[in-house]
């Protein structure tokens, strides 16, 4: 592989992937689909301003989608799609990393 030149789909993954929480979010997602409020109690540093803006960003390149149940009250859950859960070979791939080296 030839590091020296910077590929177009590259970029826009690590612009998406490197954003503050975004690892973590996922992390949790690949636990299987979960509510807002089990999404913020295991990310607990994270403002709910900032889920909102991740699961906003997921979801328009396909990363996760939002479920409505029709129930009383309303159940929403978010969970990660087929291109989402590619995602779980990088996240164990960090963990890892950073078992080893921090």
């Amino acid at each position: 592989m030839d590091y020296s030149k910077m590929c177009p789909k590259y970029e826009l993954a690590i612009d998406i992937l490197g954003k503050k929480w975004s690892g973590l979010i996922i992390r949790v997602l690949l636990g299987g689909p979960r509510r807002f409020k089990d999404i913020k109690a295991q990310i607990p540093e994270m403002s709910d301003r900032m889920l909102t803006e991740r699961i906003r960003e997921f979801e328009e390149v396909g990363i996760m989608v939002r479920k409505v149940y029709p129930e009383t009250p309303v159940r929403i859950e978010y969970e990660l799609t087929e291109k989402g859960r590619g995602l779980e070979g990088v996240i164990e791939a960090i963990q890892e990393w950073s078992e080893k080296w921090m």
